[in-house]
């Protein structure tokens, strides 16, 4: 009876934070077509405290962060957007435009074809599209061996043998292709500089050699850490260390 309460207790709990974000979400889109940026702003924060993500709550507060001129909180909402619909033509819009609003235009490296070509597989669907698309190859593969196993007809063992092959290889596909896209969004590696202005050290000690200056709203990805230091690598190779209170990791 005990462990009855208790969990009706956790649903009950469940729903009351469920509605919570939603009727946050419905003031803050209210607020934001109201043009009271400020406020839409502090109330889609609230939503996130209460641990609801969406492609739309951080596209909205990206938006939202941009009509007040904020553009490195705008960029790292709109990054944090695109993680989740990496494909999102409006998101890629507005990210573009913030970026060319900042202090550093950074031309980035050509990557090598194959590169380029698995990003864009690996992007082509959500993780939970290519867990769905994993499990229906495997079931398929299993209804191929049934086929193989049960039939006595040569044609259709041939058939079901060599089907069943390429199902098992689409699932294993499916499978990394999964694990690639899951890893991609949880790793937190890229983030976004918030300090005006940032001298990357060639090492990790304040009195290691300055290498070159970034600016606040800049994308970088994060190769290593030691202690407070994070060694960083922009868009066009260069590498460096700098504070970790210098940026907020998307």
């Amino acid at each position: 009876m005990r462990k009855l309460w208790v969990f009706t207790l956790f649903l009950l709990s469940f729903h009351s934070m469920a509605e919570d974000h939603v009727l946050l979400m419905e003031q803050a889109n209210k607020y934001y077509n109201e043009g009271e940026m400020l406020s839409a702003i502090e109330t889609y924060q609230a939503v996130l405290r209460t641990g609801f993500e969406s492609v739309g709550l951080y596209y909205n507060l990206g938006n939202a962060y941009f009509k007040t001129n904020n553009y490195p909180m705008a960029i790292l909402n709109y990054e944090r957007a695109r993680k989740l619909a990496p494909n999102d033509q409006d998101i890629l819009f507005n990210l573009e435009i913030a970026n060319s609003r900042i202090v550093d235009k950074i031309e980035p490296l050509p990557e090598f074809f194959m590169v380029r070509w698995w990003k864009m597989l690996v992007n082509a669907r959500s993780t939970d599209q290519w867990a769905h698309i994993s499990i229906i190859t495997f079931l398929l593969f299993l209804l191929m061996l049934l086929f193989f196993l049960l039939s006595k007809l040569i044609w259709l063992r041939k058939l079901s043998f060599w089907a069943g092959i390429i199902f098992m290889i689409f699932f294993i596909g499916s499978v990394v292709l999964a694990n690639q896209r899951y890893q991609a969004f949880k790793l937190k590696a890229e983030a976004i500089v918030f300090t005006p202005t940032v001298t990357v050290k060639s090492s990790p000690r304040e009195n290691s050699t300055d290498i070159f200056v970034i600016h606040e709203g800049i994308k970088v990805s994060i190769t290593n850490q030691v202690g407070e230091w994070a060694e960083i690598k922009i868009a066009d190779g260069s590498k460096g260390w700098v504070k970790e209170s210098d940026f907020v990791r998307i």
